[in-house]
């Protein structure tokens, strides 16, 4: 079985072209970093090393690379026989890849009438969902019809954390043993592909919006937090006591707003909260805040794993969700100077005062009892700031 993969990085190595591995997969990665595809296709394995006490290293073997920049045609001819085609690239990557999609796809219809399924493993809502949209951009109208027939771009949920690391083995991943991948069956063209590790649900959003909420706005809490703090990493952060509690207490609003809407057990998703939390501190990976903080304009966004949480609670409880309007205040604090989004947003405020910058990156309306609480635990964080 061949399995093409979009991104040859850290977590394209150490969680989904893993697990390709462990389910029979020969898996081609598709990248534009020449050192890792020479790399890839001269040494055709590499190795997976548990974040943990066990240091347990998995070899990983039948990869190869290929450079979408230098050669497309051979990218083309891989997806066309491809028997599954997925990508972590990057939510903002995706539409650089619809093309190169959508010719292998065009090939493959010539080729053979074998469906394919395309998934994309992305820290977002509905990364297939935009893939596909993108894909189908590059598309005659004519040709529509049948490449709805006969490829599937099911959208899926991924969790696990691999942290920014330098090691002197560059093909090399640590990551921790935790790992999630749930994808929307519902959304699958033909044979479902038999990927170890691969949760199939019925309806993804649940699982999405639980991951995305939870651990994905913990962790951007902790890089926000900390970095105001003058923490370098996220362990360092949560063993700051303060910094955990406001952690916890983020994710006890998030939690309550997840239970209000998808009922889920009570008990059950506060020993979620605590397993998240626990993740965060494990000593065995060491995650810079400004490597989880980057990009905080993608991150603010309404859908996105801030705003779209503290809407939500207000929606659903009419309360303000005090600590997550602190976590927003302070990723509009965040000035990493390293980081463009970062610089955007404070030349923003700059010029157009903060109450026109929280509707611009955040969506929540100027003059709304969401925007004012945000602009006060921004006053309040930056007054703190100062007086240090």
């Amino acid at each position: 079985m061949l399995a093409v993969h979009f991104g040859a990085g850290n977590i394209g190595r150490g969680f989904i072209g893993n697990l390709l591995f462990q389910s029979g997969y020969e898996t081609v990665f598709v990248d534009v970093n020449q050192e890792l595809v020479d790399l890839l296709n001269e040494k055709n394995q590499y190795a997976v090393v548990h974040a943990d006490e066990s240091q347990e290293e998995l070899i990983i073997r039948n990869v190869s690379a290929v450079n979408s920049g230098n050669d497309p045609e051979q990218v083309v001819e891989l997806i066309a026989k491809a028997d599954l085609v997925t990508a972590a690239v990057g939510p903002n990557i995706l539409p650089f890849i619809a093309g190169s999609i959508a010719e292998g796809l065009r090939k493959r219809i010539e080729k053979s009438d074998a469906p394919l399924n395309i998934i994309a493993c992305e820290n977002m809502i509905g990364g297939s969902t935009l893939l596909k949209e993108k894909v189908f951009e590059k598309l005659e109208e004519n040709e529509k019809p049948l490449f709805e027939s006969r490829f599937g771009f099911p959208d899926a949920a991924v969790d696990r954390i691999v942290p920014n690391q330098s090691n002197e083995d560059k093909l090399m991943v640590k990551v921790e043993p935790f790992y999630e991948w749930a994808v929307d069956e519902t959304k699958i063209i033909g044979k479902r592909p038999e990927v170890e590790g691969i949760t199939y649900v019925q309806d993804l959003k649940p699982y999405i919006e639980r991951k995305l909420f939870t651990v994905n706005t913990g962790h951007a809490a902790a890089a926000y937090i900390g970095y105001q703090a003058g923490m370098r990493t996220i362990d360092e952060a949560m063993n700051n006591g303060e910094i955990k509690a406001l952690i916890q207490q983020t994710l006890q609003e998030t939690g309550r707003m997840l239970v209000s809407k998808y009922a889920f057990a009570p008990d059950e998703h506060q020993q979620y909260i605590e397993k998240i939390v626990h993740r965060f501190v494990n000593p065995y990976i060491t995650d810079e805040v400004t490597r989880v903080g980057r990009s905080p304009i993608r991150k603010l966004g309404p859908a996105d794993r801030l705003v779209s949480p503290a809407i939500q609670f207000l929606e659903l409880t009419g309360d303000i969700p005090v600590t997550l309007t602190r976590v927003i205040a302070s990723a509009l604090l965040y000035d990493y100077k390293e980081d463009p989004e970062a610089v955007k947003i404070q030349e923003t405020i700059h010029e157009k005062g903060m109450e026109q910058a929280i509707e611009e990156f955040t969506g929540i309306e100027a003059g709304s009892a969401l925007s004012e609480a945000v602009m006060e635990q921004y006053e309040q964080l930056k007054s703190a700031s100062m007086r240090k």
